[in-house]
């Protein structure tokens, strides 16, 4: 059985998704895994309910390497456990070219071109690294916003003087769910002195 995976960092990336998809039905693909997750910080649930459907026999088919992959170390990881099953993997286009790791060959060209795939990650880390850089420098970057449990000791002492959770929610613009994270957390932190 043919077995497709296709991912996408973000919900934003609708098209590129589809088109994957697009693509893995095309190359024959009776079942398609597909998920909207960070390869560098999400769990891929998709993908490892993909690795864990395949069969003795069976082959997943991703489009490119980091679809799948975090890392050499991942995917050559991922690729381990496909062989487990007994099945095969395949890239649909590198370089315009299909590599299937059942071949010797297949197996040389995954493990170099997963690696040149981290270090062209590795790169666009360090100039998005060098762009936050600039950007604080020049008085630019903001950096992440203040969450709700910023204003934990605020939403504490409004509640010890007496205003409901709505009240607080509602003077301070946040959610009532986040005052009462807000008073759990101050709760656990009593709790624990």
């Amino acid at each position: 059985m043919l077995v497709g995976y296709a991912r996408t960092s973000t919900s934003d990336q609708k098209a590129g998704l589809e088109a994957q998809e697009r693509d893995l039905k095309a190359a024959g693909c009776e079942k398609v895994f597909a998920e909207h997750a960070s390869a560098s910080t999400a769990q891929r649930d998709q993908l490892q309910a993909a690795l864990e459907f395949i069969r003795n026999g069976d082959t997943l088919l991703i489009t490119k390497v980091d679809r799948a992959a975090r890392s050499t170390a991942d995917f050559l990881g991922i690729v381990e456990q496909v062989r487990a099953k007994g099945a095969s993997l395949v890239v649909l286009s590198l370089g315009g070219q299909r590599m299937d790791t059942s071949t010797s060959t297949g197996k040389l060209m995954l493990t170099m071109l997963a690696g040149v795939a981290e270090f062209e990650r590795d790169m666009m880390l360090e100039r998005q690294r060098e762009g936050i850089a600039k950007a604080k420098a020049e008085g630019r970057y903001k950096g992440r916003p203040a969450t709700v449990m910023s204003q934990a000791e605020k939403v504490r002492d409004m509640k010890e003087s007496g205003l409901s959770a709505a009240q607080i929610a509602q003077e301070l613009g946040i959610a009532r769910s986040g005052v009462y994270r807000c008073l759990e957390k101050a709760k656990a932190q009593n709790s624990k002195n």
